[in-house]
């Protein structure tokens, strides 16, 4: 018998797996414990899967999608199975909601402004059902006879779709949306240290009549995650996470020729003209920088300032760092939560210690709060002096660091902005929009905010170089799940 947890209040069967539209028992014993990081005590326990339980989840998807009504349906009735997803997510939002700062401790001003739009995700999805052009007539120009022709876009098969513990709940929307408007069927794998979102999406799918195998959720760890890539009857894998996870599942796919979209690491860069006052540059940094306790791949960590305002920034920068209020969580007067995991407050502490180590500055923060003895608690971190090729400014560091870096111009900043492996995000403050227009189109990233940080899935998020492959989001998002089929007839067919 499992023990009683907080969240068994809120979670029908988290010892259990959703496959092939039903709660089933996992094949063996084994769980995992989720520890609330603001309080360093258990959480939750949920079946972890093993070899056996990711296989039948994946037969459940293949058998739902190769012999199912799913694929076969009409896009409005996809539509309206999306539009009840919706209704019924809008009516737990808030236990999706709490069950997220329990697992991660991200703070509750976040999680419910977040959280805000993810039904409005299988609303926008579901219009597209109705409004994507899934059929285009062509003029066939070398096709001799041809009559009619067509590109079609059908559903790419079954997707295997894999979420980070970081903003699991939000991300799973926008992979499993698209996915099924387009009439795939999919395996979503959760996290082991923030399943219960994903598990609550079950029981949505399971409240609306989703049909059998449509989606299944499994939670898993990396070694049967990898059975999820490496599976023959999967087309294709949907992941965000690491960039080194992200290399893996790339050469798993390249082997068997299975689609994959990667929305993968970043390094993000914030380049500040001369034009725009610092106090409130740093101001506008510092809203968003404790965002998941800084543990977002898009935060904006690499701040670009002209040499001769390095330490006018440096000091609105650490004033305005040192009044993020840090604590617990679930008061909506908090700023910043813990770190996810005692190993990624170790992860960030080490980061600390190399800035030191190579000879950056300390401007504010750098270790754990005083008034916190319990939780995976870091300060948010100013690190001046910087160059570009210190460790702090080369790799992710996932939490509430960031450091500044001196330019001797504009031409220098966006060199330096992209003197990086990654590209994902990136933001250009100054009053003039021509110029951030300019320079933004200079800046290899796959986002650009003007005096903000900035992102809209509704558009497309994604980026360059290591950053990742594909977009998510938007329309863009939509073209992944499908495949492009030519059609070429000798005369109009009926479409009765």
């Amino acid at each position: 018998m499992m023990p009683d947890t907080p969240a068994s209040c809120i979670l029908e069967l988290p010892d259990q797996f959703f496959i092939g539209g039903e709660w089933v028992a996992p094949s063996s014993g084994s769980f995992i414990d989720v520890i609330n990081p603001a309080t360093e005590e258990l959480f939750l326990k949920v079946a972890e899967a093993q070899a056996e339980d990711m296989s039948r989840a994946v037969a459940a998807a293949r058998h739902a999608f190769d012999k199912g009504p799913w694929p076969r349906i009409s896009h409005a009735e996809r539509a309206a199975y999306l539009r009840a997803f919706a209704q019924e997510l809008q009516r737990r939002i808030g236990d999706v909601s709490n069950l997220w700062i329990s697992e991660i401790g991200v703070t509750r001003g976040v999680a419910d402004a977040f959280l805000a739009g993810v039904p409005g995700t299988f609303e926008y999805y579901a219009g597209l059902g109705e409004t994507f052009q899934w059929v285009e007539r062509h003029e066939a120009l070398h096709s001799p006879g041809a009559v009619a022709s067509f590109l079609v876009r059908e559903p790419v098969g079954v997707v295997g779709a894999i979420v980070p513990w970081n903003f699991a709940a939000p991300l799973a929307a926008w992979k499993i949306a698209p996915a099924l408007i387009s009439g795939c069927t999919v395996i979503l794998k959760a996290s082991p240290e923030s399943p219960a979102g994903l598990l609550l999406y079950a029981e949505v799918a399971k409240a609306i009549g989703l049909p059998a195998g449509v989606l299944n959720v499994v939670t898993a760890d990396r070694e049967v995650s990898e059975l999820l890539v490496r599976d023959p009857r999967v087309d294709k894998i949907t992941f965000t996470g690491s960039t080194a996870a992200g290399k893996k599942i790339a050469s798993i796919c390249g082997e068997r020729i299975a689609r994959c979209t990667l929305e993968l690491g970043g390094k993000s860069a914030a380049v500040i003209l001369d034009d725009f006052d610092v106090q409130e540059a740093a101001n506008r940094i510092a809203a968003y920088a404790p965002l998941v306790s800084g543990q977002a791949c898009s935060s904006l960590t690499r701040l670009i300032v002209s040499k001769h305002r390095h330490d006018e920034f440096t000091e609105a920068m650490a004033a305005a760092f040192k009044q993020i209020s840090v604590g617990d969580p679930m008061d909506a007067a908090t700023g910043m939560g813990p770190l996810a995991m005692s190993r990624q407050r170790d992860r960030v502490e080490g980061y600390i210690a190399k800035g030191r180590e190579e000879g950056a500055t300390v401007a504010a923060g750098g270790g754990r709060p005083a008034h916190l003895n319990r939780g995976y608690f870091v300060e948010p971190t100013v690190f001046a002096n910087v160059d570009n090729n210190m460790t702090i400014a080369r790799e992710e560091i996932f939490g509430p660091v960031v450091s500044i870096i001196p330019a001797d111009n504009d031409a220098q900043a966006v060199e330096i902005a992209n003197d990086s492996v990654y590209g994902l995000n990136a933001s250009v403050f100054t009053n003039d929009p021509t110029r951030a227009w300019q320079v933004a189109r200079q800046i290899q990233s796959g986002t650009i905010g003007h005096n903000w940080f900035r992102s809209d899935f509704t558009i497309a998020f994604g980026g360059f170089k290591q950053s990742g492959i594909g977009r998510e989001g938007g329309i863009e998002g939509l073209h992944p799940f499908l495949e492009a089929k030519t059609v070429i007839l000798e005369g109009e067919p009926s479409f009765g």
